[in-house]
């Protein structure tokens, strides 16, 4: 004789089929695109700390160099001006804007690195150094935050495309792909500057 299921084990089947689905898989996965970009934007912010401190360093050695500051200040206003929430991951144009943003911040502070070669005194000054370092320092983790947050990306997309995540996500989820934080051309790469006098 045949018994038709019960409510409970057609749940627990429903229960079963999601688990292999990749329907928590992919959540997983976007906090990870979501944590790694928060990553980024602590690194940015750290960068954008330290600026005001090194123009009114470079301020007392080079007060002259006003145009050079006011560029420093005004990228760093417009890059700290813009961010993007988690929603906005997936906006090509957004991301675009802030990497922009960003490239202009960086073009800015090379700029005056190139200013501070003139000025030995201020090459010397232990606070200016200190500075630098920091500076320096911080570039490297937004680098390493950077890549960690593409990979997290790469990740997030490859599982929206596979199967059978990519029916769970069209039909269940509706996820949408994630941006890569990517270099802007205009950045381009920083000038070497020799900060020991040599």
């Amino acid at each position: 004789m045949y018994r038709t299921p019960s409510l409970s084990m057609i749940i627990l089947c429903i229960l079963l089929g999601l688990g292999g689905c990749g329907y928590n898989e992919l959540q997983v996965r976007e906090e990870g695109v979501f944590k790694a970009w928060a990553d980024i934007e602590a690194n940015l912010q750290r960068r954008s700390d330290l600026i005001p401190n090194l123009v009114a360093t470079v301020k007392g050695y080079a007060a002259h160099e006003q145009a050079t500051l006011e560029a420093v200040v005004a990228a760093r206003s417009r890059a700290s001006s813009l961010q993007l929430g988690p929603e906005e991951l997936s906006s090509p144009a957004a991301m675009e804007a802030l990497q922009a943003a960003q490239g202009g911040l960086t073009a800015a502070l090379s700029r005056l690195m190139v200013v501070v070669e003139r000025y030995p005194q201020l090459k010397a000054s232990a606070n200016f150094l200190d500075l630098q370092n920091q500076l320096e320092g911080t570039e490297n983790r937004i680098n390493v935050a950077r890549q960690r947050y593409n990979r997290a990306v790469e990740i997030f997309n490859s599982g929206l495309r596979r199967f059978p995540a990519n029916l769970t996500n069209r039909y269940l989820l509706q996820l949408e792909r994630k941006e890569y934080f990517q270099a802007t051309p205009q950045a381009g790469p920083l000038p070497q500057v020799n900060f020991n006098g040599a």
